[in-house]
């Protein structure tokens, strides 16, 4: 197995693993304003929300590792403490892409990437249009996590208004997941898209309490068919439905298609041994 000591490789090598490591990440595509009212919009991939109650998110504009220079827009939010986060769909993502672009300061990102700025409500910085769902925020702390080439800056974000496009809402008010079509940023040039296709759902124990791998029978523990991922929805159950079960490998591999139609009491079931 591969090992990394971070301090005896350099900061350009170990951003590339990392970077390629903690992924996706979800893009914020920020738009911030100067204290002389240039609009700066630049994304980011250092970012994720932090906190429902209060609503918190967090992006974070790095020191350059080349030259150690700053952002932009992380001078921005220190003069003007607003910001609008945008989320990244794959039809604006090569926009996107262009807005990351290291222009002079002053040259509005908006324009060379083909946005359309948006009044906002609550803050100065504009909304951007053509993003899936925009997020107004005032800046509540910009925490410095080095002085070196590669240190973040975490802004600090709290949510005053969400805006969300009617197209990429369910009919009970709620985000589309499948028509969002958002993307991620992984390492080095690849991105990822979460479409429809690629989405799954995962039944989470939070009402009820899965009986875990250490009580499954030991023919279903122990086989050579069932994956770690196949043994987990197996285990997610709150009560064995039988106690006698097969060790038949054809019999697993059958319940291992149903599991992978989660249908998961189908799967039980065919694994069962009915002992008169």
């Amino acid at each position: 197995m591969k090992t990394i000591i971070p301090s005896e490789v350099s900061t350009m090598e170990l951003q590339r693993h990392m970077q390629s490591l903690i992924a996706p990440r979800p893009i914020a595509l920020a738009s911030t304003i100067s204290a002389k009212g240039e609009v700066n919009l630049t994304p980011f991939s250092f970012f994720n929300m932090f906190s429902t109650q209060p609503p918190i998110l967090i992006f974070s504009p790095s020191r350059r590792v080349r030259d150690n220079s700053t952002k932009h827009s992380l001078h921005n939010v220190y003069e003007v403490p607003e910001v609008v986060i945008g989320v990244v769909n794959y039809p604006i993502v090569q926009q996107t892409s262009l807005a990351s672009t290291e222009y002079d300061e002053g040259i509005n990102e908006f324009i060379k990437a083909g946005f359309t700025m948006k009044e906002a409500d609550l803050v100065a910085p504009p909304l951007i249009e053509e993003a899936p769902a925009n997020f107004e925020c005032k800046v509540i702390e910009i925490k410095s996590l080095g002085n070196e080439g590669g240190a973040g800056n975490l802004v600090i974000c709290e949510v005053l208004k969400i805006h969300i496009r009617e197209e990429y809402l369910l009919d009970n008010g709620y985000p589309n997941q499948e028509k969002l079509n958002l993307v991620a940023r992984l390492g080095s040039n690849w991105y990822s898209v979460n479409s429809k296709e690629n989405l799954f759902e995962v039944s989470k124990p939070l009402v009820t309490k899965g009986i875990g791998f250490d009580q499954l029978p030991k023919e279903i523990r122990f086989s050579h068919v069932f994956t770690g991922n196949d043994l987990g929805m197996l285990a997610n159950i709150e009560n064995l439905p039988g106690q006698h079960f097969t060790s038949d490998a054809e019999l697993h591999r059958q319940a291992q298609l149903m599991l992978h139609q989660n249908k998961i009491k189908e799967a039980w079931k065919l694994l069962e041994i009915d002992i008169c």
